[in-house]
């Protein structure tokens, strides 16, 4: 199994305009993400004012305020670009410590076999049957909600599929004659491991770092749109948990859509490039 190449995967991306520009839209979330203290027209949580010195309090979309404010008088657009930030950061470090925890184990377990294969393989089935949200409720309630702390809770969550995808691949590789023959001239399993396997199952892993990305963000706005997300920072879903505390779900449509509409198109562009990149791994995939 060779590493697709970069040429490979642009050209299967830009055949598809869906593809394309669902990648030039992640591309324009990651930049708002990177320049959001220069983006932002004001702090995450500053409060604005009139003219008069008063609380501008559920405004809606004006030419100072282009998508309205909240109820305490915030700006729903500079919280949205907070929010980018904080989304895609979650999603990536989430995304690339579970790809690296499940195709470490998934490594050591399809290797080996044997004993080590049925120890990991049964704490991956307990991985699998704890159900995320519960289970990440309850820790979070007994501990003082932090972003490190959903982003750990997330990694949990995520690394069982990539295990388990993981070790079918070096099930299957361990037998091949190039690995036969490292195996027969001396080399050691690290070596092998490293040099032989771990090349072939990369392109797996990077997949599923993409699919960590969406999954990260998403268990992200899930867990602070039921108020168990860092009060300190801003997310989409912590933006969506105070709109609905406040009761604006149904009168201010201007706080409720931008934080909805970012997260679908989010993680429908990631799905997007996800299969581009599926059809790369898999040809038959392509279309004709």
């Amino acid at each position: 199994m060779n590493a697709p190449g970069k040429t490979q995967y642009l050209r299967v991306l830009t055949r598809s305009p869906t593809s394309l520009f669902s990648l030039v839209v992640l591309v324009l979330f990651a930049l708002v993400a990177i320049f959001a203290p220069w983006l932002a027209p004001y702090g995450p949580f500053d409060i604005v004012y009139d003219s008069a010195h008063q609380v501008v309090r559920l405004s809606p979309p004006t030419a100072q305020h282009w998508l309205g404010t909240t109820n305490w008088g915030m700006d729903v657009l500079s919280q949205m670009i907070w929010g980018t930030r904080v989304a895609l950061m979650v999603g990536l470090i989430s995304a690339l410590a579970s790809a690296l925890v499940g195709t470490f184990v998934g490594l050591v377990a399809g290797y080996f076999g044997g004993w080590v294969d049925e120890a990991l393989m049964r704490v991956t089935d307990v991985a699998f049957a704890i159900p995320f949200l519960p289970f990440a409720m309850v820790v979070i309630s007994m501990a003082r909600p932090s972003l490190g702390l959903v982003i750990v809770l997330i990694v949990a969550f995520l690394w069982r599929v990539t295990a388990r995808v993981i070790r079918a691949q070096v099930l299957s590789l361990r037998t091949r004659t190039f690995v036969r023959a490292a195996w027969v001239s001396g080399a050691s399993p690290t070596r092998i491991i490293s040099r032989h396997i771990l090349p072939n199952v990369l392109p797996l892993s990077f997949l599923y770092v993409a699919v960590g990305v969406q999954s990260g963000v998403m268990l992200e706005a899930a867990l602070s749109f039921l108020g168990f997300g860092d009060p300190n920072q801003q997310s989409w879903g912590y933006i969506l948990n105070a709109s609905f505390k406040a009761g604006a779900m149904r009168s201010a449509w201007w706080w409720v859509l931008p934080p909805s509409v970012a997260l679908a198109l989010f993680v429908i562009c990631v799905f997007m490039v996800t299969r581009a990149y599926e059809e790369v791994l898999n040809p038959r995939l392509r279309l004709e």
